[in-house]
């Protein structure tokens, strides 16, 4: 059997000890001394060794008996035991210290652990987004406050049972993030969707959180409704007073008596109005319908450079300059993004006729890395950022108030976004387009520069 480690220690300094006992003895009795001398002296001689021994063992084993009473107290999450450290610099004296630093590290740990944990309760019951955690059998492990409410169910009933139970088993499946219809007992209308990864407790964990939209949305459904009946009165009134105003002109022309001898040139004149009105109407509304018929892109590679080169020609009210910059393959509808940059063009050249547009783009790497494509114009600015996008507004003559509202529903589709501001180093505006990239160099073209806002 292995001996334990103050055994050891035991017969260390027993055996270390024993060679000068046997040589005093000897001593003692090869010379000519008395019984007394000689059984005496050998006698003290054993007794001091044994009390040496033990106060060596005792020596050894009690430090190590603290600190193995310190790491326990330190397993079990008691953090207010110390070991004494004298104010020497020997080994034990180390360790002990280093045994306390451990102690204090892992108490303030705990300390901010716990503050942590009571931060996040509170954070997690105070905000108005359900969150559920469920584990990988699909029971119910966590949930915050607004859970609760939406679940209809205190916490006590409703922990541990599965997402079949609670009704929600298919929020855990198909894509996220993404607007889904609630039908619960505390909860209904449209929330947005999100699932997360964690992990507690070594186990893995989904994550389910819900935010509701239903307020947001119509709120913002009726600001949107505000803003296209605002535009849609505008310019139906344009064309129904003129029609209203005629139609009682000539309905008093027939009316009368002795019509003037002039009243068909009259009558044909107003009729034509009449038409021309109409068909402009006509021709608005069905403008207004293109919104509604937008189909959806049709993903392919596109080379951003390839492209870009191919719209700008086309616009030749003004003079179009294309920085260079690196080549970017894109997944998207070439169709679709020739449009918007063809509506960007034409809005550009219109601002400033005969002047220079600058097209570029250039990549910032991220997690995703995304290209921003902008196109600066050199005309006034925009003085009316508020109406950009809204549907069939326009200041220009003849202007159909489509373009660029189509041109940011195309980029939304494809997963990107479209501004519009005013440059701040220079007059005019920038059109800045943004889209994921599919695939894209690792390096910029010489004397490509940065998209600046």
């Amino acid at each position: 059997m292995r001996l334990r480690h103050e055994d050891r220690v035991t017969f260390l300094a027993l055996a270390s000890g024993l060679p000068a006992l046997l040589t005093a003895v000897a001593l003692v009795w090869s010379a000519p001394h008395g019984a007394a001398l000689r059984w005496g002296l050998p006698l003290a001689l054993l007794v001091a060794w044994i009390a040496l021994l033990r106060a060596t063992r005792r020596t050894v084993v009690k430090p190590l008996q603290t600190l193995s009473n310190l790491l326990a107290a330190l397993r079990s999450g008691d953090y207010s035991f110390r070991g004494r450290s004298d104010a020497g610099r020997g080994a034990l004296t180390e360790v002990h210290r280093e045994a306390n630093t451990l102690a204090d590290t892992l108490q303030s740990e705990r300390w901010s652990a716990s503050e942590a944990t009571a931060l996040l309760r509170k954070v997690m019951d105070a905000i108005d987004v359900a969150v559920l955690a469920f584990d990988a059998e699909g029971r119910l492990r966590l949930l915050n406050r607004a859970a609760q409410t939406i679940l209809g169910e205190p916490n006590e009933r409703v922990m541990g049972r599965t997402a079949q139970e609670l009704r929600v088993a298919a929020l855990l499946e198909g894509e996220t993030p993404r607007i889904a219809g609630l039908d619960l007992p505390g909860a209904g209308g449209r929330w947005e969707l999100r699932r997360a990864e964690a992990r507690r407790g070594g186990l893995p964990l989904t994550l389910l959180v819900l935010s509701n939209l239903t307020v947001t949305l119509r709120l913002e459904e009726r600001l949107a409704w505000q803003r296209l009946i605002r535009v849609l009165g505008h310019e139906i009134n344009n064309s129904l007073a003129p029609i209203q105003s005629i139609a009682e002109s000539l309905k008093a022309l027939i009316g009368k008596t002795l019509p003037p001898d002039d009243w068909k040139d009259d009558a044909h004149g107003g009729l034509n109005v009449i038409a021309a009105r109409a068909r402009s109407l006509g021709s608005f509304l069905g403008r207004a319908a293109t919104l509604a018929r937008v189909p959806a892109p049709r993903m392919e590679a596109v080379s951003l450079r390839a492209l870009v080169e191919r719209v700008c020609p086309i616009e030749t009210r003004a003079h179009v300059v294309v920085e260079p910059g690196v080549d970017v393959t894109l997944l998207a509808d070439p169709d679709q993004i020739e449009q918007v940059l063809i509506n960007l063009l034409r809005n550009a050249a219109e601002a400033a006729p005969g002047s220079v547009v600058e097209v570029g783009w250039d990549i910032s790497r991220g997690a995703t890395p995304v290209v921003g494509v902008w196109v600066d114009d050199r005309g006034p600015g925009i003085a009316n950022p508020e109406n950009l996008f809204v549907p069939l507004f326009t200041t220009k003559p003849g202007g159909s108030g489509i373009g660029l509202a189509l041109s940011r529903q195309i980029a939304e589709a494809h997963g990107g976004s479209l501004t519009l501001s005013n440059r701040h180093a220079s007059p005019g505006a920038r059109a800045l387009l943004r889209l994921p990239v599919e695939a894209c160099d690792t390096g910029r073209a010489e004397g490509a520069p940065a998209a600046d806002q």
